[in-house]
């Protein structure tokens, strides 16, 4: 990219929002740095409701903002409400399974549904109104049944869009980062990516984001490759958090979110953004490029 060159704008999604304080305190902190452009929420963790105001007092201000979407949740959380199929214990099931479930038909649509309502009405309670968008944690937003139901909802909601996980295989091996597990996410979605062209449902074009987590290869060095080359919707997931008792608690990934935190927060992050001239960007300016 030559000097003349205007920035090119890229979205940074940090996901989780609601699941701890810590995790809350350090996303809120990167958005009031102008470092995060988006923060997908989990309604069901008992830290939503607290976190909305301070959340909503930055997304409001002029000068800064992202944008806030619903981070639907059908693992390992109990659901708002009753689902005796898929939860009759009162916790949702771990991932493994839901994904069986969703690929062998064992999903009942109208419980997913329902659930999927409620998340939506704890969102807007809390927030005033309705979410920017919708993904899903640990992407299960892409998976049989689940999709439908996002793509119903959405057709409610106006101008709300979807995270899409999907890119060309190409790019993803010239990447060279978890590449079987960035194919496997991808060709989940393509049946949710099918759907959203169809219905004309506003979406990213490109996802990047997804690593181990083992801290092997330097946080900084993977985002210098998820950063490179952006195309026209590019739409990067991040997993910043401040570790805490209730993280430990809820969520194996907890030291690595430091990790993150600290480098997004610090000056080599800037001086990434600057070498490579992006500019992190809200949804609606992605189109602009």
């Amino acid at each position: 990219m030559t000097s003349d060159q205007a920035p090119h704008p890229v979205l940074l999604c940090a996901d989780d929002y609601g699941l701890s304080p810590g995790v809350n305190e350090a996303i809120r902190d990167l958005i009031a740095a102008g470092r995060l452009t988006a923060t997908s929420v989990m309604t069901l963790c008992p830290y939503w409701a607290e976190g909305a105001a301070p959340l909503k007092a930055l997304s409001d201000r002029a000068d800064m903002g992202a944008d806030v979407g619903l981070h639907f949740t059908l693992t390992d959380q109990p659901p708002l409400g009753p689902m005796p199929k898929l939860a009759p214990e009162g916790t949702l099931p771990p991932l493994g399974r839901l994904m069986r479930l969703a690929y062998t038909g064992g999903l009942d649509a109208a419980e997913i549904r329902d659930e999927l309502a409620r998340q939506i009405t704890a969102f807007t309670a809390a927030w005033g109104g309705p979410p920017a968008y919708i993904d899903g944690h640990q992407h299960i937003h892409q998976l049989p049944t689940v999709r439908n139901a996002v793509a119903d909802a959405l057709a409610t909601l106006p101008g709300t869009y979807v995270r899409l996980c999907g890119e060309p295989p190409a790019d993803i091996l010239r990447r060279g980062v978890a590449v079987p597990k960035t194919l496997l996410i991808g060709g989940l979605g393509g049946g949710l990516a099918r759907i959203a062209r169809a219905r004309g449902i506003p979406a990213n074009d490109s996802f990047r984001g997804v690593y181990d987590f083992s801290g092997r290869i330097p946080f900084g060095a993977l985002m210098e490759r998820f950063l490179d080359r952006p195309g026209r919707r590019t739409l990067v997931m991040v997993h910043p958090g401040i570790p805490d008792a209730a993280l430990r608690r809820a969520d194996p990934l907890v030291d690595q979110r430091k990790v993150e935190y600290d480098y997004l927060k610090g000056p080599e992050f800037a001086a990434l953004l600057n070498d490579h001239r992006i500019r992190l960007a809200r949804f609606a300016e992605l189109a602009t490029v």
